[in-house]
């Protein structure tokens, strides 16, 4: 084991590396680009042996992908933003097919208008496909959520392809030390992958449900996705547990942070949960007793842990770092569904930060703790809100000025 100052795209170089990949077709986007420029040039050096091929799309680039994984190897690739989106057609295609390869999200904010800094939008656009997904706070965990995801992936019991999400820019280009795990231990973590149902082996072929024709033989396919998939929150659980016993560094689920005997709780994920942690222990400075829950694990989503994490807290505040345009925050209504039959159901409000990248200050979680402070007193849920500070309106206002004298 040895520690270097890693970016998130260096460390996801590092898990792909360590995971011992076969095959990586790629095409590049900003802010993930480093990560298949890092790989392509340990190819070339003779430090992986894996096969690199550049292609014409994302699209082409997914399809690659979930062919070559079909076949029986161990598949990489890495995409972001209006990349994710461009291949979207062949995410369903390759969950359909079953197969377990490992595809990193770098987030970053879709167009129009463009940016190239991050929200969320483009993950959980993607959050119905069959794709499993893990989001992560910080380098260290990059490295690690890609080692678990072969894991899961390749159990027999899952057979499905996981997103590992990271934030760009935040996290994609930060610096941080992190953990490079010895690779014998890796070994020991993550075998050689030998599956049972590859496509092309015709000793032992296997209906994967390819070119179906009729609703019920669908939805019987769709329906094995599904358990597929639920089953999973079984098999990361085991996954985790064995990871810790190994690594010694625990991922679950969720994360809290100051939870168990909070009263209201902050629900967030993905790097800006840091800046989420902080505002917490100012609360509880200020004698509020304040908590985080982190999201983790969003597909399986982990309706029971999350539950039993808030249910009889006082107030839940979910800050969504994405919108739902004519509706609102996306994890809001997945954490309403997750508890609404509870009888001790807190209030919980809703609200929206962070949109292409947009900091958000200590000020603006200070105004979500006494939001939530405030709604116990009126009893009643405010409608969802943008956090937006003064002086960010000033600005806009300022441009939008200027603008009229053009």
């Amino acid at each position: 084991m040895m520690k270097e100052m890693l970016t998130g795209n260096a460390a996801a170089a590092w898990g792909v590396r360590l995971a011992e990949v076969d095959y990586v077709p790629a095409y590049p986007i900003t802010p993930q680009t480093e990560i298949i420029e890092t790989l392509a040039k340990w190819i070339c050096d003779g430090v992986m042996e894996a096969r690199f091929v550049t292609v014409d799309s994302e699209h082409s680039m997914i399809t690659a992908a979930g062919a070559a994984s079909a076949t029986g190897v161990r598949v990489f690739t890495a995409t972001s933003s209006q990349g994710l989106l461009y291949g979207f057609e062949m995410l369903y295609t390759v969950a359909g097919w079953r197969v377990p390869l490992v595809m990193i999200n770098v987030s970053r904010g879709l167009s129009a208008p463009i940016t190239l800094e991050p929200d969320h939008n483009d993950v959980l656009a993607a959050r119905d496909s069959g794709f499993l997904q893990i989001h992560c706070e910080t380098c260290q965990e990059v490295l690690d959520s890609i080692l678990m995801a072969y894991r899961l992936a390749e159990d027999e019991r899952v057979l499905l392809p996981v997103l590992v999400n990271m934030d760009g820019f935040y996290l994609s280009f930060t610096r941080e030390p992190v953990e490079i795990p010895d690779i014998k231990k890796v070994k020991r973590f993550l075998p050689p992958y030998q599956p049972k149902h590859a496509f092309f082996k015709a000793s032992q072929p296997m209906a994967q449900g390819v070119a179906v024709i009729g609703g019920p033989v669908y939805s019987y396919f769709k329906y094995q996705m599904h358990l597929a998939s639920r089953k999973a929150l079984e098999v990361y659980k085991e996954v985790s547990d064995e990871f810790k016993e190994i690594f010694g560094r625990a991922y679950n689920t969720i994360e809290g942070y100051m939870a168990d005997d909070a009263e209201y709780i902050l629900v967030m994920t993905n790097s800006f949960s840091t800046l989420g942690k902080a505002a917490v222990k100012n609360a509880r400075s200020k004698g509020i007793k304040a908590g985080l829950l982190r999201l983790r694990l969003l597909r399986p989503f982990p309706e029971k842990d999350i539950f039993d994490a808030i249910i009889g807290k006082k107030v839940v505040a979910v800050l969504d770092q994405n919108i739902s345009i004519g509706k609102g925050g996306i994890l809001y209504s997945e954490i309403s569904s997750a508890i609404c039959n509870g009888k001790e159901s807190p209030l919980l409000l809703s609200f929206v930060g962070g949109l292409g990248g947009k900091n958000i200050s200590p000020e603006e979680f200070e105004f979500i703790f006494d939001s939530m402070i405030k709604a116990i007193g009126i009893g009643e849920i405010p409608a969802s809100r943008l956090l937006y500070t003064e002086a960010e309106w000033k600005e806009m206002d300022s441009l939008k000025k200027m603008a009229g004298k053009l």
